[in-house]
């Protein structure tokens, strides 16, 4: 095995799937808590306007984040397959590309958000009490973007050879950073959201300049030289043939979302807090199935890189069963801690906002259960190649959602984003289930 690489082509696929997933969950956690910190650092000492300007953009950052993770996604599917297969050498040339296309793309996504910010922001129906502080902290996001585009990609490579452990690592330092420089330029030198913001795109530089520290010392694999750094034009096409498709079914959920987050928007600042914090809940409590099913992704294109049809059907049905035990813990949790949760997360003394979010809660807690489905699903449709089909679910889950908020929110509340939900996600996973069961002896004759 090299250097900084797991061979999931081999041993129990049980231990492999957890093992893979458990430096992820942490992982993820670490980067939810990112935006967590300032949100509850804004909302405590800055109040409710300032928490809503930096809430109103949410869902367009996540479009971003995401619209990066599945390009990396895409590329690190490319990877696990030449690491299964042992074509190390092309692994290389496919780190390589991505990187350089990848310095291209986010300079280009950073000019044109920072110009454009405050149309943006009107589209969304931003407040207009809120709207001057929500412009300053979208631009110091698309800073931030940078970076994250950068950490994005390099996480997602070391993930493609089985090493999910080593950018947690990194992520925790930068985390607990992010957390200390969000009180020091809020509570001391009291610069508002600008501080939060900066605070935050600080620890992503940190993050990536960590990663690449790292990957050049200790990943044989993924060290890059002077006479790497080239564009591989043949792969590059694959690369963005699949990641665009991963790109585009990582960016339709929050696309959705910020048709949701502008119903949101136009229920006034109480509405927005409320849906912020919810959504914060909601982010963590899907991690756990979101990384099961990066990890049956990976272990599926690496086993078929290597030729082993069996371990890949192996792969989904153990996934699978993973994925239903972490459904029960969820569950209980989320029943549990629901109303300390809403308070943690809410201004001081905002009782609507906290009656509100028990309320979304409450109904959430029942349709996690859909989510560990659908994600194990789409981590075995990565993993075989069938990226259409998680792209199209996806489509079909957010636009039954954004409809069902668009006619029910102004009348129910946010309550009716979690029933919009449920019914998003039973649409998805019938579609999913009726493809593969249908397509079953064409997709085996292909892997």
């Amino acid at each position: 095995m090299a250097k900084g690489s797991h061979d999931m082509t081999r041993g129990n696929i049980f231990t492999h799937i957890i093992m893979y997933a458990i430096p992820m969950i942490f992982g993820n956690f670490l980067q939810l808590s990112y935006n967590m910190a300032d949100s509850v650092i804004i909302g405590k000492l800055l109040g409710e306007n300032p928490l809503a300007a930096c809430s109103a953009s949410n869902q367009l950052m996540t479009l971003m984040i995401l619209g990066a993770s599945g390009l990396g996604m895409g590329a690190s599917i490319i990877m696990a397959r030449l690491y299964g297969a042992k074509e190390y050498d092309k692994l290389k040339r496919e780190f390589a590309t991505t990187f350089i296309f990848g310095l291209f793309f986010s300079l280009a996504v950073f000019l044109t958000g920072f110009i454009l910010a405050d149309h943006i922001l009107l589209w969304m129906n931003t407040p207009s009490e809120v709207a001057k502080e929500a412009a300053v902290y979208l631009r110091i996001m698309f800073v931030g973007f940078l970076f994250t585009f950068q950490y994005n990609i390099m996480s997602h490579s070391l993930r493609g050879i089985g090493n999910t452990a080593m950018p947690v690592v990194f992520l925790g330092i930068s985390c607990g950073l992010n957390v200390l420089m969000d009180l020091l330029f809020i509570g001391v030198l009291h610069m508002g959201v600008e501080g939060a913001g900066l605070a935050t795109v600080i620890a992503e530089a940190i993050s990536v300049i960590s990663c690449m520290v790292y990957i050049h010392a200790k990943v044989d694999l993924l060290r890059l030289s002077r006479n790497d750094m080239h564009i591989d034009r043949t792969l590059l096409k694959k690369t963005l043939s699949l990641g665009s498709v991963t790109a585009l079914q990582q960016a339709a959920q929050p696309v959705g979302k910020l048709f949701i987050q502008s119903t949101i928007n136009a229920q006034g600042v109480i509405t927005i807090d409320a849906f912020n914090a919810v959504c914060r809940v909601d982010d963590f409590a899907c991690v756990p199935a979101q990384s099961i099913g990066s990890g049956i992704m990976t272990c599926t294109a690496q086993n078929r890189g290597a030729g082993s049809r069996e371990r890949v059907k192996e792969t989904v049905r153990k996934g699978l069963l993973v994925s239903l035990c972490y459904f029960p813990i969820i569950f209980t949790l989320v029943m549990l801690l629901k109303h300390p949760l809403m308070v943690l997360l809410s201004p001081e003394g905002s009782t609507q906002i906290i009656s509100m979010g028990v309320s979304y809660l409450s109904v959430k807690a029942y349709i996690f259960l859909l989510a560990c489905i659908v994600n194990s699903v789409q981590g075995f449709a990565r993993g075989v190649g069938k990226m259409h089909i998680s792209l199209i679910s996806t489509i079909l889950q957010i636009t039954v959602r954004a409809i069902i908020v668009w006619i029910f929110v102004p009348k129910m509340g946010i309550v009716a984003e979690a029933y919009g939900c449920a019914i998003g996600w039973t649409c998805q996973a019938i579609y999913e289930f009726g493809y593969f069961f249908i397509m079953r002896k064409r997709i085996e004759r292909s892997i």
